[in-house]
């Protein structure tokens, strides 16, 4: 071993020294203070990527307790704190989407079959196709059920019932058109009943026809058409609440007062 390597070693100390040997235990926060050694202390010293670092998604709720958020926490460089960052730039904390399963597709199934039941009817009466009895044969039968100005009525009655049903079908303005509909219904409901001595349900006598087809109109009023219409992306057309229960009154109000008022 040469000179110059013996200078870099440092000097022995005596055992019999009077200074005692320092020991990290003796006081713990010099350690903190100490030189960094070129060793490998932290995760930092890896210099990896922040996207090793992503944890998995956690989900929360706000301040209100309603609105779940999705975050991803990332330990930032200097790894002392973790800052919450958003899933993606720009991205929406606000409440997922609800998954509609096969909700949107029975609500479809419905209106078509709705829709198509009262396009048939409309037909029968203003063309007298499918064996319908035509408009004469319409003006005549609300004559005999007391109507007043049965022409005009026979002519709004077969219009509606079509103008109704295609609407249903395309999902247009929907609660307004099952409102018209249910309308239609209950004139036709209260009509078959008055035909007939006491409750008469079972066809072809019977109302159960004429009450499944208000139910359903019912139905699609209350629920909205789903998605897959042309009022599908609007708001209450998914989720409807005081409009739909407005459309329903309007409906059977409509039914009754042209049963009272319009004989």
């Amino acid at each position: 071993m040469t000179d110059k390597a013996k200078d870099h070693l440092p000097e022995p100390t005596p055992h019999n020294a009077a200074e005692p040997v320092s020991s990290p235990y003796d006081e713990p926060t010099l350690e903190l203070r100490r030189p960094r050694s070129s060793m490998l202390e932290s995760d930092d010293d890896l210099d990896l990527d922040n996207s090793a670092f992503d944890r998995p998604a956690q989900y929360g709720y706000d301040d209100s307790g309603v609105a779940p958020t999705e975050q991803l926490y990332r330990y930032e460089p200097g790894g002392a704190t973790a800052a919450a960052v958003g899933v993606e730039e720009g991205a929406s904390t606000g409440p997922a989407k609800a998954r509609r399963g096969s909700l949107d597709l029975g609500l479809l199934v419905l209106r078509l079959v709705v829709g198509a039941t009262m396009v048939v009817h409309g037909l029968q009466k203003l063309t007298g196709l499918w064996g319908g009895p035509g408009m004469d044969g319409f003006e005549a039968m609300l004559a005999d059920a007391g109507y007043q100005r049965p022409a005009l009525l026979a002519v709004l009655g077969a219009v509606g019932e079509v103008a109704a049903g295609a609407l249903l079908i395309l999902g247009l303005l929907t609660p307004l058109a099952a409102a018209a509909v249910l309308a239609i219904m209950i004139n036709a409901w209260l009509f078959r009943q008055s035909a007939e001595p006491g409750l008469q349900y079972f066809a072809p006598d019977g109302v159960e026809y004429e009450t499944l087809l208000a139910a359903t109109a019912a139905v699609i009023v209350l629920t909205g058409p789903g998605r897959i219409a042309i009022d599908g992306t609007r708001g209450w057309a998914t989720r409807p609440f005081l409009g739909s229960f407005v459309a329903l009154l309007l409906g059977v109000a409509g039914g009754v007062c042209l049963w009272l008022f319009g004989r």
